[in-house]
C-alpha cells in the first residue's frame, strides 16, 4: 500500500511600510535611493548615545493591516531587542517585537494567522565577488549599504497548515503571498514590490506520514516572486518525500535553506535558530504603548477602503463577469475604476459583460502592442459597446474602431459613419442584393437545398463582401433563408 504523505507549510512575510521616514529616526525612507549610505544618521548607524523614537505612522499601518485581516489588536505592546551579530545589523541587535505583537490571530486567503508585528529592516549586503560582471571590480570582500537599515518592516506569520497533497500546499503558498501583496497595496501600507525587496516571503515546510504530527521543519529564504514561493515549496516537499521513500527521513534536519532561482532548487545555508538563541528582552530606550489610548480602532476600521476580497464579491454580484476578468480588475486599480465607470453608463448586465470581454481581450491586447494606446473616455467606450449590442456595427468593425479611439479619443458612432462601418438594416435593400446573389450562384444554392449547411454561409459571406461589410450578418442570413425556402 502506497504511503500517504501530509504536507505542512507556514509562511513568514516581511513587508517594508510606506512611511516618509524610517522606524526610529528622521532619515528618509526611500527604496529608490541609489547612492549608498545616503539616508543614514547616528540613530540608524547605532552611534553611541543616539536614542530611537517610534514612528507613529508605522504603528498605525500595522494596526490597519490587523483590522483588515480581522485580527485582534493588542492594547498593550512593546518593542524588544533581538540579539544577533551580522554586518547588516549595526547595533548588534534588531529592534523587533516578541511577546506582545501589535496584531494576534486573523485570517487571509483561507490561512489563519498567528501574528503581525513591527520591527526595523536590516542594511543591504553587497557582494562584488558575486554581483559584478567586471573582473576588475571583483574581490574577496563584501560591502554594506545602510540606506535600508531602520526602515519600518511588518512581519506576518501564519499558522501551520496541513494539506493532503504537495500541489495544494505549493499553490496555497503562492496564492497567499499574492493576496497579501494586494491587501497591502489597497491599504496604502506598502508598495510591496517584490522586485525591489519591499516584500519578502519565507516558507516553513515539513512533511509527515502522520496527519496529527508535524515533520522536521525547514525554513526556505530568498523567495522573491510568488512563482518562486510555489516552486520552492513544491521542490522542498518533493525532496523530503524522496528521503522518506528511501528511509532517510533522519537526514531532514531543522535548518535554513536558500532558494537557487537559476537551478530551481533549495540549498542548505545554516542550522535554524530557536527564539531563545536571540535572547529577546524589552528595549529599555523605547516606551510601552497602550494602543487604545493612541488610536480610535472603531473609527479606523470604518475608514478602511474596499479590500480585494470585498471587491471580488461585489464584482461577482453586481456584474456577473468571469472570474478571470475580475482578477484582472482587482490587480489593476485604474483599469477596474475605468470598467466601473463604463458599467455605470451602460447599466445593462449583458452590455456590461460584452464590455468586460472587449476590455480584457481587445483593449489590453492593443495596449500591449501599441505604445500610444490609452483608455478612451468611459462615455466613448460605452458608446462603442452600445453600437455592438444594437448590431449597428460588426464585431470586426468594433475592433477597428477601438484601435482608433485608443489613439485618438473620438465618438465611435461618428467614426462608424465616416468609415462606412454602420451595418445596414434596410430589409428591402438587402433583399434585392440577396436575390441577385442567389440568381448568380445556382450551384451553391443547389448544394444548400441538397442539405449542405455550409453553402448558406458561403452566400452570407458573398453578401457581406457585396455590401462591403455594412450588412447586418444575422439579418443577411435570415433574408437568404427566407428567399431560399
Amino acid at each position: 500500500m502506497e504511503k500517504k504523505y501530509y504536507s505542512t507549510i507556514g509562511l513568514e512575510v516581511h513587508a517594508e511600510l510606506a512611511t516618509l521616514t524610517k522606524m526610529f529616526c528622521q532619515c528618509k525612507n526611500d527604496p529608490d535611493e541609489e547612492r549608498p549610505n545616503f539616508n543614514i544618521c547616528p540613530v540608524c548607524m547605532a552611534h553611541p548615545g543616539a536614542l530611537p523614537v517610534i514612528n507613529k505612522k508605522a504603528v498605525e499601518n500595522v494596526v490597519r493591516i490587523g483590522l483588515a485581516v480581522s485580527g485582534t489588536i493588542a492594547d498593550f505592546t512593546e518593542f524588544d531587542r533581538k540579539n544577533y551579530f551580522y554586518p547588516d545589523i549595526p547595533k548588534g541587535y534588531q529592534i523587533s517585537q516578541y511577546k506582545f505583537p501589535i496584531v494576534s490571530a486573523g485570517e487571509l486567503a483561507g490561512m489563519k494567522l498567528t501574528r503581525i508585528h513591527l520591527e526595523e529592516d536590516t542594511a543591504n549586503s553587497k557582494h562584488p565577488s558575486r554581483d559584478s560582471s567586471r573582473a576588475s571590480d571583483r574581490g574577496d570582500y563584501s560591502l554594506v549599504d545602510f540606506n535600508r537599515a531602520g526602515v519600518p518592516l511588518s512581519e506576518l506569520v501564519t499558522e501551520a497548515h496541513t494539506f493532503e497533497t504537495i500541489d495544494e500546499a505549493a499553490k496555497t503558498g503562492g496564492a497567499f503571498g499574492k493576496e497579501y501583496q494586494l491587501l497591502l497595496q489597497y491599504l496604502g501600507a506598502s508598495e510591496a514590490n517584490m522586485e525591489k525587496g519591499e516584500m519578502r516571503v519565507e516558507a516553513n515546510i515539513s512533511i509527515s506520514t502522520d496527519k496529527e504530527k508535524f515533520g522536521t521543519k525547514v525554513e526556505v529564504k530568498n523567495l522573491n516572486s510568488f512563482r518562486s514561493v510555489e516552486r520552492a515549496i513544491r521542490y522542498e516537499l518533493e525532496r523530503m518525500k524522496a528521503l522518506y521513500e528511501e528511509g532517510k527521513e533522519g537526514e531532514i534536519i531543522q535548518e535554513t535553506r536558500g532558494w537557487d532561482e537559476g537551478n530551481q532548487k533549495t540549498f542548505s545555508q545554516r542550522k535554524k535558530e530557536d527564539s531563545h538563541d536571540y535572547r529577546y528582552f524589552p528595549d529599555p530606550d523605547l516606551p510601552k504603548l497602550m494602543l487604545s489610548e493612541v488610536f480610535d480602532l472603531e473609527k479606523m476600521k470604518s475608514e478602511l477602503p474596499e479590500l480585494p476580497a470585498q471587491k471580488r464579491m461585489r464584482y461577482k454580484n453586481e456584474y456577473g463577469i468571469k472570474d478571470e476578468d475580475i482578477e484582472t480588475y482587482i490587480n489593476d486599480h485604474e483599469l477596474g475604476s475605468w470598467f466601473e465607470e463604463i458599467a455605470k453608463i451602460l447599466n445593462n448586465p449583458e452590455k456590461i459583460k460584452t464590455a468586460s470581454n472587449y476590455i480584457t481581450t481587445d483593449y489590453l491586447g492593443l495596449k500591449k502592442n501599441m505604445l500610444e494606446a490609452q483608455p478612451p473616455t468611459a462615455q466613448n467606450f460605452a458608446e462603442l459597446m452600445n453600437l455592438v449590442s444594437e448590431s449597428k456595427i460588426s464585431s470586426r468593425g468594433a475592433k477597428d474602431i477601438l484601435a482608433m479611439i485608443v489613439v485618438k479619443d473620438e465618438s465611435p458612432e461618428k467614426i462608424a459613419q465616416e468609415q462606412g462601418l454602420l451595418q445596414s438594416n434596410d430589409e428591402s435593400a438587402l433583399k434585392e442584393i440577396a436575390q441577385k446573389i442567389i440568381d448568380a450562384n445556382e450551384k451553391v444554392v443547389a448544394d444548400y437545398k441538397g442539405g449542405k449547411e455550409n453553402a448558406l454561409m458561403s452566400l452570407v459571406g458573398t453578401m457581406m463582401k457585396e455590401t462591403k461589410g455594412s450588412a447586418n450578418p444575422a439579418l443577411a442570413k435570415q433574408i437568404l433563408i427566407d428567399l431560399l425556402k
